[in-house]
């Protein structure tokens, strides 16, 4: 395993809350380099590419998932940051794999929040030994930033609903626990995020309950997310499509099988 990069306590924090804040992970090279990786992706996106908000909305949300085969920028920041060691010192050590990279940008304006939801319910993978990282290439307040709802990793699945009109299109009505009224009454929930600058970074476990609201005023917040595996993750095709879409993956992968594909390389070992 590779030398720390995280304290003690930020890897008790991630297990226990299942998010944790990591301040300066990237350097400013590294951070120019993530910006210049988000702009080729906005100039030319890929056959994931989708626009998250509505047509009415002032702003515009935009996404975009598994660039990093054409984008070199995402590439190296996923091979050569110290973003893998960090994700491999949270999931206990072993091997880590690449997942997907996942841009996501809110041009100023935008009014559409990202509803509370968990992860894992819309990928192709199960197991327990995972992190998402996701980091901002501009300065974050705490009003357009990532919140989580701490130990929620713990709950289980639930409900996962579309973003946009909210309907249980995967589950019928009533078969999972559903995500809490957190907006009803925050004071009752114990909310984590931070205010962020480019170079933080935020991890959190695939089942971990967040969202965040839109960006007022001027503000534009571009970030991008890379979500690792560790040793215990394994495929899981699904009936339903995933995000991303792995199109053809079942025919490649067998389900409970190792995430052994091109598509997903390894990135530290144990």
């Amino acid at each position: 395993m590779t030398a720390a990069v995280l304290s003690d306590e930020q890897v008790d924090q991630f297990h226990r809350d299942g998010v944790t804040i990591v301040r300066g992970l990237f350097t400013p090279d590294e951070v120019s380099s993530i910006e210049r990786g988000i702009e080729r992706v906005l100039a030319d996106p890929g056959p994931m590419f989708k626009v998250a908000s509505p047509a009415d909305d002032p702003g515009r949300f935009v996404e975009d998932f598994c660039r990093w085969r054409e984008v070199e920028e995402i590439e190296q920041v996923a091979r050569t940051s110290r973003a893998a060691d960090a994700a491999q010192q949270l999931m206990g050590g072993g091997s880590v794999r690449l997942f997907h990279d996942h841009v996501l940008v809110k041009e100023p304006g935008t009014r559409q929040e990202t509803p509370w939801h968990q992860d894992q319910p819309y990928y192709n993978v199960d197991g327990s030994r995972n992190a998402s990282l996701w980091a901002p290439v501009d300065p974050v307040a705490a009003e357009s930033t990532l919140e989580f709802l701490a130990g929620s990793h713990r709950m289980g699945w639930l409900m996962p609903r579309t973003f946009l009109d909210h309907q249980a299109r995967w589950f019928p009505e009533g078969t999972l626990s559903e995500i809490p009224a957190i907006e009803a009454d925050r004071g009752s929930f114990d909310i984590r995020g931070w205010a962020m600058e480019p170079g933080d970074a935020v991890f959190f476990h695939m089942l971990t309950i967040h969202h965040s609201y839109g960006v007022p005023g001027s503000s534009r917040r571009r970030a991008f997310s890379l979500r690792f595996l560790g040793d215990d993750m394994v495929h899981a095709p699904r009936t339903w499509v995933t995000s991303p879409n792995f199109d053809g993956l079942d025919l490649q992968i067998p389900p409970g099988a190792p995430m052994e594909h091109e598509f997903f390389p390894v990135l530290r070992t144990a």
